[in-house]
């Protein structure tokens, strides 16, 4: 049996309430959400990140979420949504296998972004060439 708990709910070993399937993605809600209709959307083949997803698949998993996405704000009456996609522990990733979260927003629902902090002086331009140059 497979140990990823995403690939079980995928091959129905555990349930979900699954909103959208296609060859290339399925799609579930959340059973935690942030607001009603957060939904998941994963890609069928396994990836445990979204860095490891190929390039070849990652399109039908981009096109799985527009057009969930498109359903979930219309369905819910959302007055917008968020794409979030944690990589690795650090980043709040709890299973490992990339899933993009689609979050309906409403205005005045609390969900909190993140605070920004500026760069210091000529901070922005020496991490700019520090990721650049993964870029060649």
């Amino acid at each position: 049996m497979d140990k990823c708990l995403f690939c079980r709910i995928r091959n129905r070993k555990i349930p979900s309430l699954c909103v959208y399937e296609d060859k290339m993605v399925y799609a579930f809600l959340d059973i935690n959400p942030v607001n009603e209709g957060h939904t998941l959307v994963i890609p069928k083949v396994h990836a445990a990140d979204f860095l490891s997803i190929t390039p070849s698949e990652l399109p039908g998993l981009i096109w799985g979420v527009q057009k969930v996405a498109a359903a979930v704000q219309k369905g819910t009456r959302a007055d917008g949504f968020n794409l979030i996609v944690n990589n690795f522990r650090a980043a709040g990733q709890l299973v490992d296998h990339v899933h993009i979260h689609i979050i309906p927003r409403f205005n005045g629902d609390g969900f909190q972004h993140w605070l920004g902090k500026p760069y210091e002086d000529g901070q922005a331009d020496k991490v700019k060439e520090k990721i650049r140059t993964f870029l060649k």
